[in-house]
């Protein structure tokens, strides 16, 4: 299979609140509107991507259309994750896990997006040895 394009596409209960708050909060623009169906952008990387779609469209198989989101995380890596952690908690952004460094190589926090999606932001950091030695040598966090 010759990919072109891999992004993800959260089923959503109320489109345009979920699409605004990629739009407000995180830096996208909108490529396509419709009342079921927003395609998005990245401002800063056309390769960066991200669509809602209405969890009733009858493109969603019958069985499927639930706008809980369940087991689904988005992650952002950022540049300044604690400047990001200021901005969203000042936003009033539902903070489920506060900031904090994780010995895996991560310095991040989640915070609960639309209809159960849980956004991940994190600065990759140096991992501790135990986990440092799982890492391929390429994938290493600095």
């Amino acid at each position: 299979m010759q990919t072109t394009s891999v992004y993800p596409v959260l089923s959503s209960a109320d489109v345009a609140a979920a699409a605004a708050l990629f739009t407000t909060h995180f830096g996208f623009v909108r490529l396509f509107t419709a009342d079921w169906y927003v395609h998005l952008q990245s401002a800063h990387d056309p390769a960066v991507n991200l669509a809602i779609l209405a969890a009733g469209h009858p493109t969603i198989p019958a069985a499927a259309r639930s706008a809980t989101a369940t087991g689904v995380l988005l992650n952002f890596e950022v540049e300044d994750v604690d400047a990001e952690w200021h901005r969203l908690r000042t936003a009033g952004l539902p903070i489920l896990l506060p900031l904090r460094d994780e010995p895996f190589g991560q310095r991040h926090f989640i915070l609960q997006g639309p209809d159960g999606v849980l956004i991940d932001i994190i600065r990759p950091i140096p991992a501790d040895a135990a986990f440092a030695a799982q890492y391929a040598p390429e994938a290493r966090p600095a």
